[in-house]
C-alpha cells in the first residue's frame, strides 16, 4: 500500500507512464500468488515457523531493494521480490493460530492477527502521506526493513502441536492431488471463488483509493490520508467486531452482514456521490462503514483452517489466498482503463458488487462455527 502513497515522487524519479505505474502496483500483487505457492507447500513440509521467517526475510529484502532501486525496471522486480514474502506469510500464520486456538474463541483470535492488514495500511498511509515529503520515498522503503526485528521474535513462538502430531506434510505432487480430488476438491474450489470475490472487492477498493480522492474529489494529499485513515479506523474496530460476532453467531452470516456493509457504502461515496455532495463530511462516514465491512477478512484464516485437514491446510490456504490475490495485478490496470469512460468512481464502484456476490456465496459453504481442529482430521463436507 505504501506504493500507491508514493507513485507521485517514483513518477518524478523515473518517468513512466500511468499505465506502467498501475502495473508497478499490480506485479507485487501478482508475486503474492506465486508466493502462496512456495511458501504453502513449505509450511506443510518443514512447518510453520520455518515458512514465516523465510517469508519475512523475502519481504525485508524486496523494501531494501526498492529503496536503492536505480530504474524503473529495478523497482518492479524489488517490488515482485516484497510480494513474494507478503504471498508467503499469511497462510503459514493462520493455519498456526487456528491449530492453536480453542475453538470457541478461534475466529477473535484470527481477526486479532487479521487486524495487523488494516494496521499495516495505517502506517503506509501515515508513512507514505505525512512521512515521504520529509525523507523521500527511498527512505520510506527502507523503514520497510523494519519488520526484520520479526526473525529475532520468531524462536519464542512455539511450533504448532498438531502440525507436529501429523508429521510432516507429503511431497507437491501428493499435496495437488489431494488438493484437486474429494472431498477437498469441492471445497478448494468453493474457498477458491469466494476469497477471488471478497478480494476482487477490496483490492478494486483500496488499491485506487487514494487517488480517487486525490483526482475526483480535488482532495489535497494530506486529506486523502486522513480520510484514508477514516476507513483505517473503521477497519481496525471491524476485524475484530467481525470475528466476536462469527464467533458468538456464525461464520456466513456475519460475512454476508459485513458484506453488505462494504457495498453500501461504497456505492453512496461514488455512485450516489451527488446525494451527499452538500455534506462532504459524510465521505469520512462512509469510508469508515466501509473500512467496518471490511472485518469479513477475519472470517478467511479460522474458516479454512476448520475446512482442510492438517497435511494440505497451509497449502490449501496459501493457494487460495495468494492465488485470488495474485490475478489482483489486474485490478489496478482495469481501474485505470475504465476511469476514462466511468471516472474513478465508475471503477471502485465495481467493487460493490464484488461485495454482495461474495456476500451471497459464502452459503455454498458448511458452517464450520466451533469445529475442533485434529492432526488427524479430514476435509468438512
Amino acid at each position: 500500500m505504501l506504493m500507491s502513497f508514493v507513485l507521485e515522487p517514483v513518477k518524478r524519479a523515473f518517468g513512466p507512464s500511468e499505465l506502467a505505474l498501475a502495473w508497478l502496483t499490480g506485479l507485487a500483487i501478482g508475486a503474492t500468488g506465486v508466493g502462496g505457492f512456495v511458501f504453502g507447500a513449505l509450511a506443510d513440509r518443514s512447518g510453520r515457523r520455518v515458512s514465516m521467517a523465510v517469508a519475512v526475510a523475502a519481504f525485508v529484502a524486496g523494501n531494501l531493494a526498492s529503496a536503492a532501486a536505480p530504474s524503473f525496471a529495478a523497482l518492479a522486480a524489488a517490488r515482485v521480490l516484497a510480494g513474494l514474502g507478503i504471498g508467503g506469510a499469511w497462510g503459514a500464520g493462520q493455519a498456526m493460530i487456528g491449530e492453536t486456538f480453542p475453538p470457541a474463541l478461534r475466529g477473535r483470535y484470527a481477526a486479532f492477527a487479521q487486524s495487523g492488514a488494516p494496521l499495516g495500511l495505517g502506517l503506509a498511509t501515515i508513512i507514505g502521506t505525512f512521512v515521504t515529503p520529509h525523507i523521500g520515498w527511498r527512505a520510506s522503503f527502507m523503514l520497510g526493513a523494519v519488520p526484520v526485528l520479526l526473525l529475532l521474535l520468531l524462536p519464542l513462538v512455539p511450533e504448532s502441536d498438531i502440525w507436529h502430531a501429523a508429521g510432516r506434510g507429503h511431497g507437491l505432487g501428493v499435496m495437488a492431488r489431494t488438493l484437486v480430488a474429494p472431498p477437498v476438491g469441492s471445497l478448494f474450489v468453493r474457498c477458491f471463488v469466494l476469497t477471488a470475490l471478497a478480494i476482487s472487492n477490496y483490492y478494486f477498493m483500496i488499491t485506487w483509493l487514494p487517488r480517487y480522492l486525490q483526482v475526483e474529489r480535488g482532495l489535497s494529499l494530506a486529506r486523502s490520508g486522513m480520510a484514508t485513515l477514516a476507513f483505517v479506523v473503521g477497519a481496525l474496530i471491524g476485524y475484530p467486531a467481525f470475528g466476536f460476532a462469527a464467533d458468538v453467531r456464525g461464520r456466513r452470516i456475519a460475512f454476508t452482514v459485513f458484506s453488505l456493509l462494504t457495498a453500501g457504502a461504497l456505492l453512496m461515496f461514488t455512485v450516489f456521490y451527488p446525494v451527499i455532495a452538500g455534506e462532504p463530511r459524510l465521505v469520512l462516514v462512509f469510508l469508515f462503514v466501509a473500512g467496518v465491512g471490511t472485518g469479513i477478512w477475519s472470517l478467511f484464516g479460522p474458516m479454512m483452517s476448520e475446512l482442510f485437514p492438517t497435511r494440505v491446510r497451509g497449502s490449501a490456504m496459501s493457494i487460495v489466498m495468494n492465488t485470488t490475490r495474485g490475478v489482483q495485478l489486474l485490478a489496478p490496470v482495469i481501474i485505470a482503463a475504465v476511469a476514462p469512460v466511468w471516472g474513478m468512481s465508475g471503477g471502485i464502484a465495481l467493487a460493490a458488487g464484488f461485495a454482495v456476490l461474495a456476500g451471497a456465496f459464502v452459503w455454498t459453504l458448511p458452517e464450520t462455527r466451533g469445529r475442533a481442529i485434529t492432526a488427524a482430521d479430514t476435509a468438512v463436507g
